[in-house]
């Protein structure tokens, strides 16, 4: 079937596509997630290359989060001089609840457009890095979890460095390859009236789910599905 780079968000690791993954294995693709250091938007983008590398094309390249905006930039292409193996190997995209910032803007600006969000209320500067506030991870991040699994969730948050969310990005890549976005209608971190605008001017492929921000981890079947369903417009070829 089809490769898929699945890219996680802020305050967490690859280990977020689990269950997705499990699911995605039974339908026959081959998954892999890549593992973002969370320091340098740079490096992140970087980090998604290298995963590409090792996968073999055409390949969906799916972005939760804070995952949408790097994968916008990592399936630019950039000139020759990067001699990336990865660029020019994305066949399309898929959006889980993330952000699609257009040239020039940042998570930062976006997040600013429409009110909502719970993570300014419950984000918690740590030195040079940020957590959600382990008491409210649950409620922010995916309130349809148990109390035990959120505890989970909310003890392996992975550290953000501050201003990742400041970053403004240069021409998407999603102005060239088909869009797939899964709004998540029901979304205390990402207001779904600002998913649904961005999904619009990227004329991407809608399916709405009555989610929390964290599909993922509450309804990966659902998940799975739209990523199945979005490989449909890869390119033949491998």
């Amino acid at each position: 079937m089809a490769g898929i780079v699945l890219v996680h968000g802020l305050w967490s690791d690859g280990s977020s596509w689990l269950r997705v993954i499990a699911e995605l294995c039974a339908l026959g693709h081959n998954p892999v997630a890549a593992q973002l250091g969370l320091e340098t938007f740079d490096d992140d983008v970087a980090s998604v290359r290298r995963t590409l590398a090792t996968v073999e094309g055409p390949v969906l390249l799916a972005g939760w989060s804070y995952g949408g905006v790097v994968i916008g930039e990592a399936a630019r292409e950039i000139g020759r001089e990067t001699g990336s193996a990865a660029l020019g190997k994305v066949g399309a995209l898929a959006y889980v609840a993330g952000f699609a910032p257009a040239e020039g803007e940042s998570v930062d600006g976006l997040s600013r457009r429409h009110p909502g969000s719970l993570i300014p209320r419950h984000v918690v500067v740590a030195g040079a890095y940020t957590y959600i506030d382990r008491a409210h991870f649950g409620e922010v991040i995916a309130h349809e979890l148990p109390a035990e699994s959120a505890a989970v969730g909310a003890a392996v948050q992975k550290l953000t460095r501050i201003g990742l969310d400041r970053v403004a990005v240069g021409r998407p890549a999603w102005l060239d390859l088909p869009c797939h976005y899964l709004l998540t209608t029901d979304d205390r971190a990402v207001p779904p009236a600002l998913q649904r605008e961005m999904a619009a001017r990227m004329g991407a492929d809608v399916t709405e789910i009555d989610s929390s921000h964290a599909p993922l981890l509450t309804r990966p079947r659902e998940v799975a599905a739209f990523l199945d369903k979005a490989c449909g417009s890869l390119p033949p070829g491998g």
